[in-house]
């Protein structure tokens, strides 16, 4: 790979990873709305949770670790649980 594409790709990974984690945020608004008493589903944070995990594992697993996979995930992970806790 060019020094080129490697400085794309980097730029890339970190600008796809800024997104999930504002993607993630989002979650604030659901968990706010729960504990406001309007419940909602608890099928996605669920589903959320478990995807989030399992990206974070495999980015740490890695034999080189995947900083921006598991950066993004670890606030899916943590943001999920709570929006999951809230929703019961």
């Amino acid at each position: 790979m060019k020094a080129g594409e490697h400085k794309f790709i980097t730029i890339l990974g970190w600008a796809a990873t800024t997104m999930t984690v504002v993607m993630y945020s989002s979650y604030m608004d659901q968990i706010h709305l729960n504990l406001s008493g309007q419940k909602g589903s608890v099928i996605l944070p669920l589903t959320t949770t478990i995807n989030c995990m399992l990206w974070a594992t495999y980015g740490w697993l890695k034999a080189r670790r995947d900083w921006p996979i598991i950066v993004a995930n670890v606030p899916g992970i943590l943001l999920g649980l709570v929006t999951l806790f809230t929703a019961f």
